[in-house]
C-alpha cells in the first residue's frame, strides 16, 4: 500500500484498514485518522504512537485489557482475530504440550491477577519458551514498570502489523 492511498482514504475505509493494528481498539485509528496527510508509514506509526504516549493510566490499562491471553480461551475457540492467531502460531502457542498450555495458563491468570490486565510480549519477536520466561519474570515488576513495559509491546506489535499492511519486509525491528 501506499501513503497516497492512506491519505485518500476516507475515515471509514482507514479504520477498516488499519483498526486492528492495536488489537481490538480501532477509536486509535479513528483519532489519528484527522492527522493526516501523513508523509510516510512511520508518520502513521509515530501518530498512533504519540496518542498512546498521550492517554492518561487508565486509558492505556484499558488498551492492555483488550489484548487477548496468549494460548488463551480465544486462540482455542478460534475467535482470536487473523492477526493474533498468525502471532501466536508463528510464536509456536498453537502447539502447546498439555504441560505448557497447563504452565501459561497458571502465569497468565497470575500475571492477570496482579496487574488486572494480559500479560502482552510481540509474539512474533518470541517464541514460546522465551514468552514463559518473560511472564515468569515480568510478574516480579512494579505496576508502573509492567504497564511501561507492555505499552512497547503494543508498539512492537503495531509497527509489525503496519508493516504487514503496507506489504514491506522488516529489515531492522528497533526494539
Amino acid at each position: 500500500m501506499d501513503i497516497q492511498v492512506v491519505n485518500a482514504m476516507n475515515y471509514e475505509e482507514f479504520v477498516n484498514v488499519f483498526g486492528n493494528v492495536v488489537e481490538a481498539c480501532p477509536m486509535i485509528t479513528a483519532a489519528v485518522w484527522t492527522d493526516r496527510p501523513f508523509t510516510r508509514m512511520c508518520a502513521l506509526e509515530k501518530s498512533i504512537g504519540d496518542f498512546i504516549d498521550n492517554l492518561p493510566r487508565s486509558g492505556k490499562e484499558g488498551i492492555l485489557r483488550c489484548i487477548p491471553d496468549l494460548a488463551g480461551r480465544d486462540l482455542l475457540r478460534g475467535t482470536l482475530s487473523l492477526e493474533s492467531q498468525g502471532e501466536q502460531s508463528r510464536a509456536g502457542l498453537t502447539s502447546l504440550t498439555p504441560g505448557q498450555r497447563s504452565q501459561l495458563s497458571e502465569l497468565n491468570a497470575s500475571y492477570k491477577n496482579r496487574f488486572n490486565f494480559p500479560f502482552v510480549i510481540c509474539a512474533r519477536m518470541n517464541d514460546r519458551d522465551t514468552i514463559i520466561q518473560q511472564i515468569s519474570s515480568r510478574i516480579r515488576n512494579s505496576p508502573e514498570h509492567e504497564i511501561k513495559l507492555s505499552i512497547e509491546e503494543v508498539k512492537k506489535i503495531c509497527h509489525l502489523r503496519l508493516l504487514d499492511i503496507f506489504n514491506q519486509v522488516p529489515k531492522a525491528i528497533k526494539l
